[in-house]
């Protein structure tokens, strides 16, 4: 998939931590001169997908953010179940970074253990995440979800002309396996978008200039993003990844709701330092 010039957001995955902080850095850095809400493309990956649909939309984050800290109290989306299986979780991104395995054989390997997880109480929470969108229609501005079948494997992208309802798509994306249940979209089943990459920021091949914000970026792979990185063939490019204060902030649970106000507070914080890397790419 290709856009035609422009310039392109990518917002990867991270839980609540993500959300916030990249909600955190992209009001921080408005408020340093650099607008990345002008995005002409907009690709949302899991917790990108919701900070993308705000973006897109034209909501203000930090109210977004609020709203979303005060009614995730006792639950609300992130909130992972006192019975997760972490070891579950654990496996299930050891098989996806397997570089023995094909990449779409560990997926469905992965999906296989996401249809089976006993996490269908958690279904709840997904559809939360879908209500507190700021608007149930897809934005005029072109914004990408992406999603992972379950049961082969293979890449989905959601964008308006999808007829997928946009909230569902967004459920889709943020369906982590071994905690939220897989969604179902036209007969099918749905998982995290982050499953093939927490940033899939290849899909904005054709822009002149991309920003990939990737909260997970001290967690995973260099590799991938660097193979996407190489199809923005002439692109300017900038990456920003949580900084060492951010990454304290995060702790180990990167989907705690407690992470909402210190998460988007380390992103606010963090755009000082990250400002001229991106200013060079976006101006």
């Amino acid at each position: 998939m290709t856009t035609d010039g422009g310039r392109a957001l990518v917002l990867g995955g991270g839980g609540v931590a993500g959300i916030a902080w990249e909600a955190g850095l992209i009001t921080g850095l408005a408020a340093h001169g650099v607008d990345l809400t002008t995005a002409d493309l907009i690709v949302g990956t899991s917790a990108g997908s919701v900070v993308g649909a705000h973006v897109a939309h034209g909501a203000d984050l930090s109210e977004a953010v609020q709203r979303l800290a005060a009614r995730s109290t006792g639950g609300g989306p992130g909130t992972a179940p006192r019975n997760t299986d972490l070891n579950a979780v654990l496996e299930a991104f050891a098989i996806l970074y397997d570089t023995s395995l094909d990449p779409q054989e560990a997926r469905a390997k992965v999906g296989r253990m996401a249809l089976e997880a006993q996490v269908d109480e958690m279904g709840a929470v997904l559809e939360e995440v879908g209500r507190r969108l700021p608007d149930q229609n897809w934005p005029k501005r072109r914004l990408l979800i992406t999603g992972v079948d379950a049961e082969d494997g293979s890449f989905a992208v959601w964008d308006s002309a999808s007829g997928v309802p946009l909230a569902l798509a967004v459920r889709a994306s943020c369906s982590v396996p071994c905690v939220f249940p897989p969604v179902a979209i036209d007969g099918r089943r749905y998982m995290d978008g982050g499953i093939r990459s927490v940033t899939n920021a290849d899909l904005a091949k054709g822009a002149q200039a991309v920003v990939v914000l990737e909260p997970m970026a001290h967690l995973t792979p260099r590799n991938t993003l660097q193979r996407e990185l190489a199809e923005l063939e002439g692109a300017r490019i900038a990456t920003v990844a949580p900084d060492e204060a951010a990454q304290r902030v995060f702790g180990a649970d990167i989907l705690s709701p407690k992470l909402w106000g210190p998460a988007f507070d380390a992103g606010v914080a963090q755009a000082a330092s990250a400002v001229e890397t991106v200013r060079a790419a976006w101006a």
